[in-house]
């Protein structure tokens, strides 16, 4: 990693596995990452779209990043590109998620995009994290890629995110894009007049319930995580095949108001398999990679949506994290595998009935609505902008 700037060498050291010093004595770099964020492109000479790039050369084992930004996170989503591209031919699937494991060596999966609460919910004191963003899914297990943790931090507290908050708070962890007192020096996490997207880049083993091998079994349970601002979709769901492949293949989230400029009502954000712009080849191979591992190992696979009920955003609430964590805790100590469902009318999922711990309205996103003729409407708009986006993906 040759960088521009001596923060994001430290963000590189926090991020990315640390070798041993007899391991470096033996070290020979496949890729060579070189960041430059002050460089930017000339389109009509370089033959870009914009000032911005990120160029990987597999022949010369080169990426080169310039993009008019100081942002740390193409540092680390470069690799992960590289990845997304070589480890398929290793029959090792590459996935866009973060991993856990319990007492009982169970291991959990968290695919979701930025905001949905991927690293908050696998962040859980009661399970060991295996790592937050970024795993490969081989004969043997699922292993982690990195040595550290890329957490979000808007409205972050301490009391609803206590193992991120203490890692945050430590030293050596590198905060971006946050606002802060330039006499105390105290961060304000509630500041987003940057950006919503702030940042805490800190190392794995900052996190006290983390597993340091970075390794764990086959999973039991994979969880699509979705921040759903229309206030449609189930708080949690179980899929069947064709159900994996079309949300995963959809990628789903919604941006709120106020998250980018222009942006006054919530809007669908869909990403192949949560990962979109980093996948190389086609988002159908890394989905018929998924289900084929969770048939093979029978793992069930569920929708969790972080978003709102009773209303979309604006309307209704997010749903409590304490109700979320509930949810998860249910799903991970298999404790709904057998539970009686109710199919959703809108999907077609498979709804439990009851969660323990949580009230039954809430498992119910239309009852959950003072008018359940405008829920519908909203339901119906969201199921074709689903559709609209499955078009656009085979037309790709």
């Amino acid at each position: 990693m040759i960088t521009q700037l001596a923060w994001h060498s430290l963000f590189v050291r926090n991020l990315f596995i640390r070798p041993a010093q007899h391991e470096l004595r033996e070290f020979d770099p496949e890729f060579t990452v070189i960041s430059l964020p002050d460089i930017k492109a000339d389109p009509a000479t370089d033959g870009t779209r914009s000032e911005t790039f990120v160029v990987v050369n597999f022949a010369r084992g080169i990426v080169l990043i310039g993009v008019g930004t100081s942002y740390a996170g193409e540092i680390k989503k470069s690799i992960f590109t590289v990845l997304n591209y070589l480890l398929p031919q290793r029959s090792v699937m590459p996935m866009h998620c973060s991993a856990n494991i319990g007492e009982d060596r169970k291991v959990a999966l968290f695919f979701g995009l930025s905001g949905t609460g991927k690293t908050t919910l696998s962040s859980e004191p009661t399970r060991r994290l295996i790592g937050d963003d970024e795993h490969g899914w081989s004969d043997q297990g699922i292993f982690n890629f990195e040595g550290g943790c890329y957490a979000k931090t808007i409205r972050i507290s301490k009391g609803a995110e206590p193992e991120i908050y203490a890692a945050t708070s430590a030293f050596g962890t590198v905060l971006e894009n946050v606002v802060f007192d330039p006499t105390t020096r105290v961060p304000d996490y509630d500041d987003d007049s940057l950006t919503e997207n702030t940042r805490s880049a800190y190392p794995v083993e900052f996190i006290l319930a983390a597993d340091l091998s970075g390794r764990g079994g086959h999973p039991s349970n994979v969880i699509f995580v979705s921040a759903d601002a229309f206030g449609v979709l189930p708080p949690v769901a179980r899929l069947d095949n064709e159900q994996i492949r079309f949300f995963f293949l959809s990628g789903y989230t919604a941006k709120v108001a106020g998250t980018e400029r222009g942006v006054t009502e919530p809007e669908p954000t869909f990403s192949a398999c949560f990962a979109a712009p980093f996948l190389v080849l086609s988002p159908e191979t890394y989905a018929g990679m998924l289900i084929e591992r969770v048939n093979r190992h029978d793992a069930q696979v569920w929708m969790l949506n972080t978003g709102w009920v009773g209303g979309p955003y604006g309307v209704g609430h997010r749903i409590s994290i304490e109700h979320t964590r509930t949810i998860v805790r249910a799903v991970v100590e298999n404790k709904l595998r057998n539970v009686q469902t109710r199919m959703d009318p809108v999907f077609g999922v498979r709804v439990p009935v009851t969660v323990p711990g949580v009230p039954s309205a809430v498992l119910d996103p239309r009852a959950s609505w003072a008018d359940a003729e405008a829920y519908d409407q909203q339901a119906a708009r969201l199921k074709s902008m689903f559709h609209e986006n499955m078009l656009n993906l085979v037309k790709a």
